[in-house]
């Protein structure tokens, strides 16, 4: 049963891959997302068996790697952890992929963009059920090569061939830390299994290294060395400028990336190595930083985007935030419960704004948009609930939706740790606000007041009074609507509805998101009064993420003030109300702030400046850098001295010479002749020949 969860993704992606052509897209479909979604319901049972037995299950497969003394198997790693993240990954695969069947009726690539979606999967699979770092650095590797086919999937278009090389050329430099961590633990533990690499950990505490002249902590120096890869791979803060630009893949990609795969790696990640990250403190301190930063950042960012997927994107950038706060403040099964819940609203806002540009005729820009939901109930009502679960939606200590349960406990751990000014406590709490904010105001902006996509409506123009007189970027590549062309004005017809097959997949994540957090918070972090003394968290997680002696934090997190409890559901009540306000009660008040604030609107506008600062840093230097080299180096140097230099000059002679050889014997008696007349004469001209 566990390969079967493994390889029938793997299985779909070379059936459709090589012989797609043969079968045709509807094969392809059928057969792809019936592997993915048997993979999924044997996933829910290894749950189920593994909530009940907590136990490790370890399933070799087959010898991998013999190099003298090191050897390496491929093995399945089968704990509480790892039946999480199979029950995330397989769950919304299959849903997305049942989803594209509708969505990507009409594109004649299809088999291929399934052969993609299963190949994305059984990478990300492969990295969730490793037994050790090799195996763990193939799946990281596999989702990189994965998320650059599938945002590049329209190849045909530069801006997703740019956004492609943005997401992989970014991660190779997180990828370079972690692999450097990854070597680090080898040389220090002498192994790369995690049992092995795990029982060698706390002998590394105390140890240093000399480093410029610095003495080093050493587990710190590799916990942030692999902590590096975890930011690219989950877009944390300063390597985040790749997460937005994958938007310009097709909307199911977008859900998959966001929701089960690429960018939970990171997290898993980190929970996965606890027993090593929990004796790097000032490392776990670090992580913390970037995470409350990152959740601050993207949501100032995501308050004035008016690409729908690109709010949706920043929104997944910041709730990333939250989930490594918790890991930062040793709240690990928090930042899994959020990965968890999280997993089913995003994948069920993103599919719902799929179903908006579906309904749009592929347009994304919500600014052409409004009064959408008596046209599109269904698709309303389910990123509704997906907006309700996002903003965290509840009544403290009671009950509430999916992201209330999990983001309020994180934020809850984030001040029971104590940071210094309890800046993350308060950055997540000004974040939930701000995600409040532009949660509803995608909901009002798209859904509710006046409509701006038929005839006659400023917005087919490209202003509205919800766009600010100010001079802005559209979306990069104009959405998809290059790749659907139906020849006929977009505008001008009605939204319509999606199919059901399209609709089935969000009733199933509409589920998760309402009930999510109410089933699983005790199994996930435990409750403030545990019966009979026994915490059912740490009897469900088992061995599968390690606690410190001194780590306490989910203990702490149930005896905070009241007040804390309920800054959160403030928070998302103020960000609703002034959403209603900008943009239901007084919809000029939009463009008049743009007006007052300008320079804050375009710096949040332009995402803080860090594309155009990487561009000069970075991008333009390396292009000069190869320009010169190969102009001045290749160009004027190698070829100036070889092959337009030496080479040429003696290919200029030697062909010259060649020409004296015609083959013709009178010629060349001819030529005799000549050389007879000529030595004669210099003997003449000389006095004869000396005696």
């Amino acid at each position: 049963m566990h390969v079967s969860i493994l390889f029938l993704p793997l299985a779909g992606a070379i059936i459709a891959g090589f012989f797609g052509r043969v079968l045709g897209p509807r094969p392809s479909e059928i057969i792809t997302t019936l592997f993915v979604m048997i993979a999924a319901m044997l996933s829910w049972i290894v749950f189920y068996q593994v909530g009940i037995g907590h136990q490790v299950v370890k399933v070799p497969i087959a010898p991998w790697i013999t190099s003298g003394d090191f050897e390496v198997s491929w093995a399945l790693r089968i704990d509480t952890l790892t039946a999480v993240m199979l029950v995330v990954v397989n769950t919304v695969s299959a849903l997305v992929h049942l989803y594209s069947i509708g969505y990507m009726a009409e594109d004649e690539h299809r088999p291929r963009f399934f052969a993609y979606l299963s190949l994305f999967t059984f990478a990300m699979l492969a990295l969730v059920t490793s037994d050790n770092l090799l195996q763990m650095f193939f799946g990281w590797e596999g989702v990189g090569l994965a998320s650059y086919l599938l945002i590049g999937f329209w190849y045909k278009k530069p801006e997703a061939n740019a956004a492609a090389i943005k997401a992989f050329v970014v991660n190779r430099v997180g990828d370079f830390g972690f692999a450097l961590g990854v070597f680090a633990l080898f040389a220090l533990t002498k192994s790369i299994q995690f049992d092995a690499v795990f029982a060698a950990a706390p002998g590394l505490v105390g140890k240093t290294m000399d480093f410029v002249g610095y003495q080093v902590d050493v587990p710190t120096c590799v916990c942030l060395l692999l902590f590096m890869g975890a930011m690219g791979k989950s877009a944390q803060f300063m390597l985040h400028t790749w997460l937005p630009d994958a938007m310009e893949g097709p909307t199911p990609v977008s859900a998959l990336i966001h929701a089960a795969t690429m960018v939970t790696a990171g997290v898993f990640m980190v929970a996965r190595l606890s027993p090593v990250f929990e004796y790097a403190p000032h490392a776990l301190q670090f992580v913390t930083l970037i995470g409350a930063v990152t959740a601050f950042f993207a949501a100032t960012v995501g308050l004035v985007q008016n690409d729908i997927k690109r709010v949706i994107a920043y929104s997944t950038c910041s709730q990333l935030g939250y989930m490594f706060v918790a890991c930062g403040v040793g709240a690990y099964t928090a930042g899994i419960f959020h990965l968890f819940t999280h997993a089913f609203f995003k994948a069920l806002l993103f599919l719902g704004a799929g179903s908006v540009i579906h309904a749009m005729h592929h347009e994304q820009d919500m600014r052409k948009m409004g009064g959408l939901a008596p046209h599109i109930r269904t698709t309303w009502a389910m990123m509704l609930i997906g907006t309700l679960a996002l903003t965290g939606v509840g009544i403290p200590h009671l009950i509430g939706f999916a992201g209330f349960h999990s983001k309020d406990a994180i934020i809850e751990a984030a001040y029971a740790a104590h940071t210094p000014s309890n800046y993350a406590f308060w950055l997540l709490v000004i974040a939930a606000f701000m995600t409040s904010f532009y949660s509803w105001r995608l909901m009002f902006m798209t859904f509710h007041g006046k409509a701006r996509w038929g005839h006659g409506h400023d917005a087919a123009h490209g202003h509205d009074a919800h766009s600010p007189p100010i001079p802005t970027p559209s979306p990069q590549g104009g959405g998809e609507k290059l790749h659907h062309d139906h020849g006929h004005d977009d505008h001008a017809h009605t939204p319509h509805e999606s199919p059901l097959v399209m609709l089935i997949p969000l009733f199933v994540l509409a589920l998760g998101a309402i009930a999510a957090g109410a089933v699983f918070t005790s199994l996930f972090i435990g409750t403030a009064h545990s019966p009979g003394g026994v915490d059912p968290y740490k009897v469900f997680w088992g061995k599968a993420i390690f606690e410190g002696e001194k780590n306490h934090i989910l203990h702490a997190m149930h005896d905070i003030p009241k007040w804390v409890g309920w800054a959160p559901f403030i928070a998302m009540a103020s960000g609703f109300v002034l959403a209603w306000i900008y943009y239901i009660q007084v919809p000029s008040l939009p463009a008049a702030t743009a007006r007052a604030f300008k320079p804050l609107y375009l710096f949040f506008l332009n995402k803080w400046y860090f594309d155009e600062l990487y561009d000069r840093l970075f991008v333009r230097p390396a292009f000069w850098i190869g320009r010169m080299l190969w102009k001045s180096g290749d160009g004027r140097i190698i070829d100036g001295l070889g092959p337009d230099g030496i080479a040429a000059r003696v290919q200029a002679v030697t062909g010259r010479v060649v020409k004296l050889q015609t083959g013709y014997l009178y010629h060349y008696a001819f030529a005799m002749l000549i050389g007879v007349a000529l030595i004669i004469s210099w003997v003449m001209f000389q006095g004869g020949v000396p005696k």
